[in-house]
């Protein structure tokens, strides 16, 4: 990993956009068992969630009735990762999914963080994770240690203050909730570290999981993961399949121009359209960049 990542430390997340075949089933998902807020929709056909209601969508999801499954083994959207700001936000998340009567795929520490996993309704992989603080990461011969352990659930539910039985408990996430990485299923590991690294800018932080490569901007421990769990060589989903519809990268102007020219010089097709830059990359999944 780089000193400095030619992204600024600014760089963050946007909303990420999910084709979905049942709308309504989704969006009460998103709503009750992982605790967003519906923010406008679906009177186009789309539900954009958030946080709080003066906050920004965190995910986007966009109904398509005759939206194919998204085949196996292809690549795509392996999980989106919800961060809250602290472990008792962990633990009121696993009482939320218990009360809506979801369940989980699995729960992990990584040392940077601790996380909770689940699937919604039409397969996509959904984390919600809090981070443990900066100063607690370390690093191994250059790169930031980190694993998959299992997590320690009774401390976490420890964080939970005893309850009122007369007090409704409120199960919303919390406001300062981010998307705070994707992961993403790819084609090519080489392919995929020249695109981020080289031509969009990311450091890489994490060679250490076999298949996968992790990389961020601004010292994070990573905004994206990118993995061949789903088979090296493995090709996109036919267009307009359920999962992953768009990833959103957010920017500083000058940060947005400078990507652009690096796009420019290694001859990869882009579109500009409000600032923003759409792009494609190796492994077919689509990202816009846009200015903060």
């Amino acid at each position: 990993m780089s000193a400095t990542s030619t992204l600024p430390s600014t760089t963050a997340l946007g909303a990420i956009a999910l084709t979905v075949a049942d709308l309504d089933a989704l969006q009460a998902y998103y709503e009750h068992a992982i605790g967003l807020q519906t923010l406008d929709g679906p009177d186009d056909g789309r539900v954009r969630l958030g946080a709080s209601p003066s906050g920004p969508a965190l995910v986007e999801l966009v109904g398509d009735p005759d939206a194919p499954p998204r085949p196996p083994s292809t690549t795509g959207l392996f999980h989106l990762a919800l961060l809250v700001p602290s472990r008792a936000d962990l633990a009121r998340a696993v009482r939320r999914v218990a009360g809506a009567g979801a369940s989980f795929t699995g729960a992990s520490d990584h040392l940077v963080s601790e996380a909770l996993y689940l699937r919604d309704p039409e397969g996509n992989g959904v984390e919600i994770y809090r981070d443990r603080p900066r100063e607690q990461w370390r690093r191994v011969g250059g790169e930031l240690a980190m694993a998959t352990e299992p997590l320690d659930l009774d401390g976490v539910m420890s964080e939970l203050p005893p309850a009122d039985p007369g007090e409704l408990q409120d199960d919303r996430m919390d406001a300062a909730t981010v998307l705070g990485h994707v992961h993403l299923q790819v084609a090519d590991i080489a392919a995929s570290e020249a695109f981020y690294v080289g031509v969009l800018g990311f450091d890489v932080t994490v060679r250490g999981y076999p298949g996968a490569l992790f990389v961020s901007a601004g010292g994070y421990h990573h905004h994206l993961g990118l993995n061949t769990w789903a088979g090296a060589g493995a090709a996109p989903p036919p267009p307009g399949a359920r999962g992953l519809r768009r990833l959103q990268i957010v920017l500083d102007d000058d940060a947005i121009e400078q990507v652009a020219q690096r796009v420019r010089g290694a001859g990869i097709a882009a579109e500009r359209e409000d600032g923003a830059l759409h792009i494609t990359d190796p492994s077919g999944n689509h990202l816009r960049l846009r200015p903060r």
